[in-house]
């Protein structure tokens, strides 16, 4: 199989019915694979292939992309200085103690420094697939190395073959880990379960993170006037959140020039005004990195003190970022920015508070603003505020970019992503799910008015992300690492004890708020896996009932007296077969145009598929058939507009450059000028009686109500469009 490139455009690989590269039908004659052979051998000698070196950084520019990821991926983690001590309550009597709050740091400093720093830093960021990060690149890793079973997931040999399908791993033996997960469907449901809980629970960060942020924010004004209440502060919090989410419509890129500057200031008061507190109320403070104090904490508090660490874990909120902004940036960018300034920033700041509530330890709820000098107050007050809202708006643009991924992969129906730059792929706004979020963000608010269930709401999402990044990143070093089991475990063990903790406090508070990011996880992994199991069981029925090659070969010849001019075009998920829609279109108008076109519209588990890699085209073996299948990566943005038809301009391109001979090619130009007919099927799924009560209700009704009221996949021309619809019994 050779890449190559055709028409100035369009560039496609080339497969005969029984070359590699699209698995043929069984029975192709030898008169389809010599047409393909000749296209094959003609085309590769007019045109050469494009290749992609991975981009190269100087130090300046990666000093650069580490101010722009300020304004991106630190939002969130820059900002929980506000609320991590409100949100801590310890019922001493006079307050915590100088012991207390000491120790308090020492938590706050090691989970920092061990969670952040090791753990995302120095080991995590190392698992990017070819540049992109978060839990879709460790799921898309472990797909690229794992044949996950189903008919739904297809591999086709060419898959490896393509310039960012992950190599490594590949020279060694496999692991008893990578047999057991090659042969074992319930283990490769569960990582897929895993992955989409995962994705879950950061849409329920994407309503908690703005509530959380700005409300921390605007509370500061309560302690300028008695006269202002919680109530005034949750009104103020809404109408900043309702403005958020309103002008989420004009793009991150209209105002994204302002965030790293925002957190600069914000970063650089932060470490400031630490300083200053050390400096004035305790300069020791910093002896709180003796993990004995941690000891004491425990030894002393108890109970009550692991009751406080769902408080505690707070300090790290957003250090997940670091690893799914990856692709908007290099892993060097993000360590320089986290090593040299957010780091040491939260340091201080932490240890700032700290050391003004040892002399004040009565301003524990109230710690951030009180701990300012007084003169900085109103200066600070606005930079915050900004600073929250940066940190809203980047868990709110990973929401959307989750859900993108999602919809790419299948996973979730097809929502309206509209891309709201030309110059930053990633950067796309999903009005459905804004507006939800907006809703979610907004009942919160109001509902908890600002209480401490929100923090532990929060708490509860962070950490289940955490989680889950540690059990897939344990896998990954097993299966495509091949680090040895003792390191592997050793990572795993260590993680899972220390996270294991901190969710343990966090369960004692599902009655406290704690259920929040659960209730919004639940709905939508409903929708997600409703959707998913009804697309595989659409993609079962369809491989177990498609046409055959004998079929096809028959059906052609019937309807060869019939056949009409112009070009029928079926769009199908099969990537091998022909489904079975075209036997109930041949049955139901007894004839077939002269030029059958089969487009599969495929995404593959890679970040991105380069252009010359887009297209695969193959011969059937008979008169006038061929298939296409258009290949995208879950990062690469779909052009399957068919309103404008430049979509079907790059398909039959991709034919023309594959004709074998020159009338071959002419009859698909005369073809297409006689009228070109686009065939979607409409598919019915109806359980039958041997699915029990729940999977019927989920097949008859979810699935169909999420078909009905969510986007086709395809922007279709219905002047020449034809829907079919036909109904699978699924047994």
């Amino acid at each position: 199989m050779e890449h190559h490139r055709a028409n100035g455009d369009v560039a496609v690989r080339v497969s005969s019915a029984g070359s590699d590269g699209i698995r043929s039908l069984p029975g192709s004659d030898d008169d389809a694979s010599e047409r393909g052979g000749r296209a094959m051998r003609s085309f590769s000698q007019a045109y050469k292939t494009r290749h992609r070196t991975p981009q190269m950084f100087t130090a300046w520019q990666t000093v650069v992309l580490a101010f722009q990821s300020l304004g991106i991926v630190y939002g969130d983690l820059g900002t929980s200085p506000l609320y991590v001590f409100p949100s801590i309550v310890l019922p001493a009597p006079g307050g915590p103690d100088e012991t207390d709050l000491l120790s308090i740091l020492s938590l706050i400093l090691w989970t920092l420094t061990l969670m952040s720093l090791v753990k995302y830093v120095l080991v995590v960021l190392r698992a990017d697939d070819h540049g992109e990060g978060g839990t879709f690149a460790l799921y898309s890793l472990l797909r690229q190395h794992i044949c996950f079973k189903g008919a739904r997931i297809t591999r086709l040999p060419s898959d490896v073959d393509l310039s960012f399908h992950s190599k490594i791993g590949k020279k060694k033996g496999s692991s008893w880990v990578h047999a057991f997960l090659e042969r074992s469907g319930t283990a490769q449901s569960c990582i897929t379960y895993t992955v989409l809980l995962s994705t879950c629970m950061v849409m329920g960060d994407g309503a908690l993170t703005p509530a959380i942020s700005v409300l921390s924010a605007v509370q500061g004004i309560q302690s300028r006037s008695p006269k202002i209440e919680q109530k005034h502060v949750v009104m103020m919090t809404v109408v900043i959140l309702l403005l958020l989410f309103l002008f989420q419509q004009l793009g991150t890129s209209r105002v994204s020039f302002s965030f790293s500057p925002i957190m600069v200031a914000w970063f650089a008061s932060l470490s400031m005004i630490g300083i200053y507190n050390i400096a004035t109320h305790y300069p020791p403070v910093l002896k709180a990195v003796s993990p004995h104090y941690i000891y004491y904490y425990f030894a002393k508090n108890g109970f009550v003190g692991w009751e406080q660490l769902g408080a505690v874990i707070l300090c790290i909120t957003g250090a997940e970022a670091m690893f799914a902004d990856l692709g908007h940036f290099n892993k060097s960018s993000i360590q320089l920015a986290f090593s040299v300034l957010v780091y040491p920033s939260l340091i201080l700041g932490y240890s700032g508070q700290t050391a003004y509530l040892i002399k004040n330890p009565g301003h524990m709820s109230t710690a951030f603003y009180s701990s300012i000098p007084e003169p900085l107050f109103w200066p600070m007050f606005v930079v915050a505020t900004l600073a929250a809202i940066v940190a809203s708006q980047s868990l709110i643009s990973a929401s959307f970019s989750i859900i993108r991924q999602s919809i790419a992969l299948g996973c979730f129906p097809r929502a309206t992503v509209r891309h709201t730059s030309d110059r930053y792929e990633g950067q796309v706004y999903c009005p459905e799910i804004n507006y939800l979020l907006m809703a979610l963000c907004v009942l919160i608010t109001v509902g908890f008015q600002g209480g401490p269930q929100i923090g532990q709401a929060f708490g509860v999402a962070v950490i289940w992300v955490m989680l889950i990044t540690t059990a897939l990143m344990t896998v990954v070093m097993v299966v495509i690492w091949e680090v040895r089991a003792v390191w592997a475990a050793a990572f795993f063990l260590v993680y899972l004890a220390i996270e294991g903790m901190y969710m343990s406090s966090l369960m004692t508070k599902l009655g406290q708020g704690g259920w929040v990011p659960f209730a919004i996880s639940a709905f939508f992994l409903a929708i997600t896996l409703s959707w998913t199991y009804g697309r595989k069981k659409k993609s079962e029925y369809e491989a177990k009932h498609m046409v055959g090659i004998e079929e096809l070969s028959a059906m052609v010849v019937k309807n060869r007296a019939s056949r009409v001019p112009g070009v029928c075009v079926f769009f199908t998920d099969l990537v091998n077969g022909v489904p079975p829609i075209v036997r109930h279109y041949a049955e139901h108008t007894g004839c077939l145009r002269e030029l059958l076109v089969f487009v599969t519209v495929r995404t593959l588990p890679v970040r991105s598929v380069l252009p010359e890699e887009r297209f695969l085209v193959e011969l059937l073996p008979s008169a006038g058939v061929y298939r296409s299948v258009v290949q995208y990566g879950y990062m690469d943005k779909q052009e399957v507009e068919l309103v404008g038809g430049e979509f079907l301009d790059s398909v039959f391109a991709a034919l023309k450059a594959v004709a074998g001979d020159e009338d071959e090619a002419r009859m698909m130009e005369l073809a297409r000028k006689s009228g070109v007919s686009i065939v979607v099927g409409r598919t019915i799924l109806a359980a039958g009686t041997g699915q029990g009560w729940f999977k019927r209700f989920v097949l008859d009704n979810f699935y169909r109500f999420l078909q009905k009221n969510f986007r086709s996949a395809l922007d279709i021309d219905h002047a020449n469009t034809l829907q079919v619809g036909i109904r699978y019994n699924i047994e």
